[in-house]
C-alpha cells in the first residue's frame, strides 16, 4: 500500500489534485494508477532498448561499408602513387640517356666539319706521284711527308673521340653504312660486296655519321 502510494504521488501532476482525493478512499485505485505509471515507464524503456538493438546491425553496417570505401580509396591511391613512381623513374632514365648522348653525340656537327678537312688531306696524298716523292726533290717531299702527318694525327684524334674510319672495300654492302651508287660487274668477286670505294664512311660511338660511297658488284 505504502509503495503504491509513493508511486501514485509521482504521477499528482497528470492525474490532478480531484483524483488524489478519490484514490485516497480506494486503494485499489490507486494501486491500480500506480501499476499503470509503473508499467508506462517499463513499456518507455523497452522500447529505447528495441530501438538501441535496432540501431546495432544499422550502425555495424554503415561501418562496414565505410570501411570498405577506404579500402578502395586506399588501393587507388596506392596504385596512382605506383603509376607517378614509375613515370618519374622513366623520366629519370630518359634523362640520363638524353644526358649521355649528349655527351657522346654533341661533337657530331663538329666532326662532319672536320670529315672534309681529312677527305682534302687524303685526295692531297694520293695525287702526289710515288716517283716524284725523291730526295733530290725534297721541297716535294717534305710537303708530302707533312701531309701524311697531318692526316694520321688527324685520324688519331678521330680515334680519341670515338670517330672511326670506315673503309669497306671487300666487304659486304651493308645499307646502314654504305651508300651504293651504281652496281658493276666484277669477275672473281662475290655479288653484293664492295668492289670500289669512292669516299670512306666514318661512325661516331657506333652511329654511322656519314655512310662510305661504294660500288657495288653486281650478281650474275
Amino acid at each position: 500500500m505504502l509503495s503504491c502510494l509513493h508511486t501514485f504521488v509521482h504521477t499528482l501532476p497528470e492525474v490532478g489534485l480531484s483524483y488524489l482525493f478519490v484514490a485516497l478512499s480506494s486503494p485499489r485505485l490507486l494501486c491500480t494508477a500506480a501499476k499503470q505509471k509503473s508499467n508506462g515507464q517499463n513499456l518507455e524503456e523497452d522500447a529505447g532498448q528495441n530501438e538501441q538493438k535496432t540501431d546495432l546491425p544499422s550502425t555495424e553496417k554503415t561501418l562496414m561499408e565505410e570501411k570498405v570505401k577506404l579500402e578502395e580509396q586506399l588501393k587507388e591511391t596506392m596504385e596512382k602513387y605506383k603509376r607517378a613512381l614509375a613515370d618519374t623513374e622513366n623520366l629519370r632514365q630518359r634523362s640520363q640517356k638524353l644526358v649521355e648522348e649528349a655527351k657522346l653525340y654533341g661533337i657530331q656537327g663538329f666532326c662532319k666539319d672536320l670529315l672534309e678537312v681529312a677527305d682534302i688531306l687524303e685526295k692531297a696524298t694520293q695525287c702526289v706521284p710515288k716517283e716524284e716523292i725523291r730526295d733530290d726533290n725534297p721541297h716535294l717531299k717534305n710537303l708530302y711527308e707533312g701531309l701524311v702527318m697531318t692526316e694520321v694525327q688527324i685520324q688519331k684524334v678521330f680515334t680519341k673521340h670515338g670517330l672511326l674510319r670506315l673503309d669497306p672495300l671487300g666487304a659486304k654492302f651493308d645499307p646502314y653504312e654504305h651508300e651504293a651508287l651504281f652496281h658493276t660487274p666484277a669477275e672473281g668477286r662475290e655479288p653484293g660486296t664492295v668492289a670500289l670505294v669512292n669516299k670512306v664512311g666514318y661512325k661516331l660511338h657506333g652511329r654511322t655519321l656519314r655512310p662510305a660511297l661504294v660500288g657495288v658488284v653486281k650478281g650474275a
